[in-house]
């Protein structure tokens, strides 16, 4: 677990905040740029189209995901009321941030891919962009789970009719605390389901860097 190298290396785990900084802050930018391209200025409004984390910064989740690997950040407030396809922009808006870790592990993997031949696997910019690659794929990969809050959560209440709106509201109040119990239980199983996923995953993206 990323605690671990609060002593096992330190330097390191610095690293690995910084490269959770920078993540999340894009992220969270793409959720808020979608909005106002879809003519919804209030994310720009509450002060959330920047690039300074910490204006985006959960303190819960950021916490979750510098010691346990898994976390979130401040959701991007979001009116449908202001745009002209409400159903359409929920899914562009919610999909932005998962898409913008997607170009996050092409463009950073691809650095990588040349940089780290050349300045070796213990380089200290080796190492971040790979962690820029990891976070990116957590954050890409555990925000498109379709439980609220997430991402995946909106991208799938923008796919159903209006007759499922009460199990949307419903849903929408009680996921928070379903993906907390979900988290804690998955780090108690002898084998991490969403661990054993994540590390499918870096291994697939492995025969590319």
């Amino acid at each position: 677990m990323p605690i671990n190298w609060i002593f096992s290396d330190p330097i390191f785990f610095v690293t690995w905040i910084l490269a959770i900084l920078v993540t999340l802050t894009i992220h969270e930018f793409s959720h808020a740029a979608a909005a106002r391209f879809f003519g919804d200025s209030t994310a720009e409004q509450a002060g959330r189209m920047t690039l300074n984390p910490l204006a985006h910064l959960d303190p819960l989740g950021f916490l979750m995901l510098v010691f346990v690997g898994f976390g979130w950040a401040k959701p991007v407030p979001v009116n449908l009321g202001n745009t002209k396809n409400p159903r359409l922009a929920e899914g562009v808006i919610s999909l932005a941030g998962p898409f913008s870790n997607f170009l996050g592990i092409f463009i950073f993997g691809i650095i990588l891919k040349f940089v780290a031949p050349a300045l070796g696997p213990y380089n200290l910019l080796t190492n971040f962009l790979f962690l820029l690659v990891l976070v990116n794929t957590i954050l890409m990969v555990f925000n498109l789970i379709p439980i609220p809050p997430l991402d995946g959560s909106k991208v799938l209440f923008s796919l159903l009719p209006s007759r499922f709106d009460e199990f949307k509201y419903k849903f929408s109040i009680n996921g928070p605390w379903i993906l907390l119990v979900l988290v804690i239980l998955d780090s108690f199983l002898p084998r991490s389901i969403l661990g054993s996923f994540f590390n499918l995953i870096l291994n697939f993206l492995a025969r590319f860097l």
